[in-house]
């Protein structure tokens, strides 16, 4: 049993719920994503066009998640998160229905809205499991959504040779049985009660979610703030590469929508193994910081290399070091993020970090796109691998204090050394 600061207790293995309801959430999404550059194009969308809508989920990613969190903070995590997966379905419907970019793009939007619940879904972990646990926890539970990125654009290119609107309906589907058993079997979790906290907020939701963003830009070297702008840059290369790869993997190697879910197969499968059997033993041996750095080394190497083959067993052997990367940098960066700041206020910090994740979903994309189609179908991997090294610099400067986690893990105070850095209202 891990024991939350609160002095409640809660079953570790309690997390396969929220494991289950993220894994079938994300096959959903993963049956929509990779077709969804084949249908703008049907419909008469150059590649910018293509980057847009990829970046459109993202942008309301970052709008909603600052206020999603706020909300859980408030109201909990689990109703939040059965709001979440319920627009989720209706904007699996919208897709199966459109005929026309705009339809596609409204349907991007209201998946980007439900998706700003990501955060909650980090909270509820956080709220979960003891510190010292929770990159491991993170890790398990991206590794279920990593089996949905696995087993869904399998589901997808199985489901459009029924048709153009089958993999849509069959999307908003799991995503309705995936609240049904959401609202069955996931508990709330613990929390620090109110009587807890120092006392009374001063400031209004909506001014302390504003300040902790503005906290953010003012102070960037601050320790959560320069591990958001790490997380937040590392993750507008990574999506830069998703907004234009459907398009690379057709122009080079006659890939197509019957066909493309079998290399996000692969690429989950990868993902998959990273983080559920090699991350926690690498984070015991490394320790966090340095779990993160070697991520970094590992995500430019990959975008770096996906251009330079010339077959697909070539491109299969390159693109392994960007799951690899992945594995190691967000898990550990989120976990370093919801360790150094204020408790109570766990949800609104993971909003944040996810607004600016958010915005960096929206321009990687976007501007993929356009370098796709103006500069090369190779410049928006180089360009991305070249911002993964300029942050890996970066990350030079993050420092984690010395043991920790492991003190945290046993329930002591950080050591005095640790100058602590809230970027919200207390």
């Amino acid at each position: 049993m891990a024991v939350s600061p609160s002095g409640k207790g809660v079953m570790f293995s309690q997390l396969w719920v929220i494991m289950v309801t993220g894994f079938v959430d994300m096959m959903g999404f993963l049956i929509v994503l990779p077709l969804l550059p084949f249908y703008a194009k049907r419909f008469g969308a150059d590649p910018a066009m293509v980057g847009y809508l990829v970046g459109a989920y993202a942008f309301m990613q970052l709008v909603t998640a600052p206020g999603w969190g706020r909300l859980s903070d408030r109201w909990g995590r689990r109703p939040v998160i059965l709001l979440g997966l319920a627009a989720s379905a209706g904007a699996f419907i919208l897709f199966a229905l459109a005929q026309s970019c705009w339809m596609l793009m409204v349907s991007r939007l209201v998946q980007g809205a439900a998706g700003g619940t990501i955060g909650v879904i980090q909270a509820y972990v956080t709220d979960s499991v003891s510190p010292g646990q929770r990159s491991k926890a993170l890790g398990w539970v991206t590794a279920a959504t990593s089996a949905g990125v696995m087993i869904g654009p399998a589901v997808a290119s199985f489901a459009v040779r029924f048709g153009e609107t089958a993999p849509g309906f069959v999307a908003a589907g799991l995503c309705l049985l995936n609240l049904a058993f959401a609202a069955r079997w996931l508990p709330e979790p613990p929390r620090e009660s109110a009587d807890s906290d120092d006392g009374p907020q001063s400031v209004e939701p909506k001014a302390a979610i504003w300040s902790s963003l503005w906290e953010v830009m003012r102070r960037p070297t601050g320790s959560v703030s320069a591990l958001i702008w790490l997380y937040a840059i590392s993750m507008m290369a990574f999506m830069s590469m998703n907004g234009v790869l459907a398009l690379y993997l057709e122009a080079v190697f006659g890939v197509s929508e019957e066909n493309i879910g079998w290399f996000y197969v692969y690429v989950g499968a990868l993902s998959l193994i990273m983080r559920a059997l090699i991350l926690g033993p690498v984070i015991d041996r490394l320790g966090e910081v340095r779990t993160m750095r070697l991520g970094l080394v590992s995500l430019a190497l990959g975008l770096a290399a996906i251009p330079l083959p010339a077959s697909l067993w070539g491109l299969a052997i390159a693109v392994i070091f960007v799951p690899v990367g992945t594995a190691f940098l967000f898990p550990a960066t989120t976990s370093m993020v919801s360790s150094r700041g204020s408790r109570r206020q766990i949800g609104q910090i993971l909003g944040v970090q996810q607004t600016f994740g958010g915005i960096a979903r929206w321009l990687g994309p976007s501007w993929a796109g356009l370098l796709f189609q103006h500069t090369g179908i190779r410049s928006p991997f180089w360009v991305a691998a070249s911002l993964v090294v300029l942050v890996g610099i970066f990350a030079g400067k993050v420092i984690q204090p010395e043991r920790r986690a492991e003190e945290a893990a046993e329930g002591e105070a950080p050591p005095a050394t640790s100058e602590p850095d809230p970027i919200v209202p207390t």
